[in-house]
């Protein structure tokens, strides 16, 4: 699931790239990039306490399950960390320079700029779950 999580991280660079590359032409993306780095941050805090809760909600009296949900616990705390200091590093990086650190990502156009939010917008518990308030 590591890997699931770097593959969420890689599109939020490349969508971040994307509108600093664009900010001198349109100003109003300078504002949906720090909107992004705030929900995307925001959202990595809820699903960490929710991850957790489920935890310790399923934790049993048994060592050897228990032990095993620490271990899960750790992993969570570990992916959600490395996640914020990513989002952290993007904050204290001013737009201008953030395109100097590209790491490996190609220049997005505006329509893959538009896939990479839809996908990153169905990967939100919210669109998650709209099939249950649509069947309730």
């Amino acid at each position: 699931q590591a890997s699931g999580g770097d593959e969420i991280q890689q599109l939020q660079k490349a969508l971040l790239d994307y509108l600093d590359e664009n900010t001198e032409t349109d100003a109003s993306l300078l504002f949906s990039r720090k909107f992004y780095i705030a929900q995307w941050f925001r959202d990595t805090t809820m699903e960490t306490e929710k991850a957790i809760k489920s935890q310790k909600d399923e934790d049993s009296s048994e060592g050897a399950h228990h032990a095993k949900d620490v271990e899960t616990t750790g992993q969570i705390m570990h992916r959600a960390e490395s996640r914020k200091k990513f989002l952290r590093s993007i904050i204290k990086t001013a737009p201008s320079q953030f395109s100097t650190l590209k790491m490996n990502s190609d220049t997005v156009d505006y329509e893959d700029a538009c896939l990479i939010v839809r996908y990153l917008a169905s990967m939100r518990p919210f669109a998650q779950s709209f099939d249950i308030y649509l069947t309730q």
